[in-house]
């Protein structure tokens, strides 16, 4: 018999995932420039920053949803860096012209640069626009990043965004 979750279970779940968020954010900002990010939109009126931890937390909160386990430090690093790129793709001037399919090479360039990356951390990264990009993801981890990164975009673009606070 399935077993259902109190609210406050819920509520204490989305508290643990965002303070895990928050946590590998922190350690991030000390050694890298993820803070860049914070100044990049991506969706609507949301920051690549943002949409990162977003990608963060609606993988963490699927993977805890279906009861599948899940490597969480490696999979919200990998959802914080996925969009590391670096620059505002807005801007047509400083923008690689095939962008979507560009950028997940160059975010894992930069990720490399500024920070030492699991074999999955890197396939998170790379392949997260997978269809897009010929290769697929090899982890669940990057598999549930692809698809959340496409739900995130959806719901941000029409104004929904999950971490912010």
């Amino acid at each position: 018999m399935k077993q259902t979750m109190t609210r406050s279970a819920r509520c204490d779940i989305r508290t643990e995932v965002r303070k895990a968020i928050c946590r590998q954010a922190k350690k991030l900002e000390q050694s890298g420039r993820i803070d860049i990010t914070k100044t990049f939109s991506q969706h609507g009126d949301c920051s690549v920053f943002e949409h990162c931890a977003n990608v963060a937390y609606v993988s963490c909160m699927l993977f805890r949803q279906m009861g599948i386990e899940a490597d969480w430090d490696e999979l919200i690093r990998g959802s914080l860096l996925h969009d590391y790129f670096l620059y505002d793709w807005h801007n047509r001037k400083t923008c690689h012209p095939a962008h979507a399919v560009y950028h997940p090479t160059l975010a894992l360039h930069n990720a490399k640069r500024d920070y030492q990356l699991t074999v999955k951390e890197e396939d998170i990264i790379l392949h997260h626009m997978f269809p897009l990009t010929v290769l697929p993801p090899k982890s669940k981890e990057a598999w549930m990043v692809c698809l959340a990164d496409k739900l995130c975009a959806m719901t941000e673009t029409f104004g929904k965004v999950w971490v912010r606070k």
